[in-house]
């Protein structure tokens, strides 16, 4: 097996470098890609200056399934690995990432949250560059979140701790980029319908430092609730079409945390004027979500479902630094 691991990572230097140090000492042949934002804290330089690391794609987007694809794009292997980059892979992951893939056409699994190290601070914390990320699984002992939607069995993976078989992200056709977040929760509907198995091992295993809440983020602590609910409309109208089933899920989702948020209210953790914002912000999200969903799938009749995925264009990088290609 020819394993390739993409790496997206935005202003997360710090990180990144002890993502990439528990790749080279767990998964040492694998082909290593970073695909990285339009980061301002010297995230090119100390890739450049690894040589852990075989290839660097600069991004103008911020966005990370924009991110996801500029990697798939140049991965080279027929195994391909995405792995976020505040994870560290552990002792067992490859072998969890062989055993996985001689059943399945994809293998996710655990990311356990550790408390960062208060006493070394924490330099990335989390700041208004910090790229947008999926929506998490909830996964449990027995495995990660599943359902069941108009018939068909959805299976979730952890976006940032997965591993394709190198056809099962052709026929998605990657991440679909519209999406700012949500991104993984899409493919996991769009493999569904492709009769795709998704398998869920606990060898497969990472961990995630979480940032420390003393650094400033810029505001990303609150829920982005447009975007929350123009995903998951746009998704479900791409998918399912307008069907009962999605209407329900959808109006379950915003009755859920309409009521989460009365409650902030009544704690006084809010104001009855971010309330009706928010109320606002899920409305426009679920209407704009929806007919862009709709368009989508008008788009792309295929299982694919993609028509903003890895073949609609080709100008996402705008710098490459390859060490495969020998130097002239």
């Amino acid at each position: 097996m020819d394993l390739s691991v993409v790496v997206p990572t935005l202003n997360g230097r710090d990180r990144l470098a002890a993502c990439l140090d528990a790749l080279a000492a767990h998964a040492p042949d694998a082909e290593v890609i970073v695909a990285n934002g339009p980061s301002a804290d010297g995230t090119t330089g100390m890739v450049r200056d690894r040589d852990d690391v075989d290839v660097l794609v600069e991004i103008s987007d911020r966005t990370v399934n924009v991110a996801r694809n500029a990697g798939i794009e140049v991965a080279s292997g027929d195994a391909i690995a995405l792995v976020d980059y505040d994870n560290r892979i552990g002792e067992s992951w490859l072998d969890g990432v062989r055993s996985g893939l001689e059943a399945a056409d994809a293998v996710t699994g655990p990311v356990t949250a550790v408390e960062p190290d208060r006493e070394a601070g924490d330099p990335d914390g989390r700041s208004s560059n910090s790229i947008a990320r999926d929506d998490a699984p909830a996964e449990t002992t027995d495995g990660p979140e599943r359902r069941t939607i108009a018939g068909r069995d959805v299976t979730y993976f952890e976006g940032g701790n997965v591993v394709f078989r190198r056809e099962s992200l052709r026929d998605l056709d990657g991440f679909d980029e519209y999406l700012h977040t949500g991104g993984a929760r899409d493919a996991a509907h769009r493999l569904a319908r492709m009769d795709r198995d998704v398998a869920w091992r606990t060898d497969l295993a990472a961990t995630k430092e979480l940032p420390n809440p003393t650094a400033a983020d810029g505001g990303d602590a609150a829920r982005e609730w447009g975007w929350k609910y123009r995903a998951l409309s746009y998704r479900l109208l791409k998918n399912y079409g307008v069907r009962p089933t999605v209407v329900a899920r959808t109006g379950s989702h915003a009755i859920t945390d309409a009521y989460g948020a009365a409650g902030d209210v009544v704690s006084g953790e809010s104001t009855p004027s971010q309330w009706v914002a928010t109320g606002r912000d899920v409305l426009l999200g679920l209407v704009g979500g929806g007919s862009d969903g709709l368009v989508a799938r008008r788009r792309d009749r295929s299982p694919t479902r993609n028509p903003n995925g890895l073949s609609s264009r080709a100008d996402r990088a705008v710098a490459r630094y390859d060490r495969r290609q020998p130097e002239e």
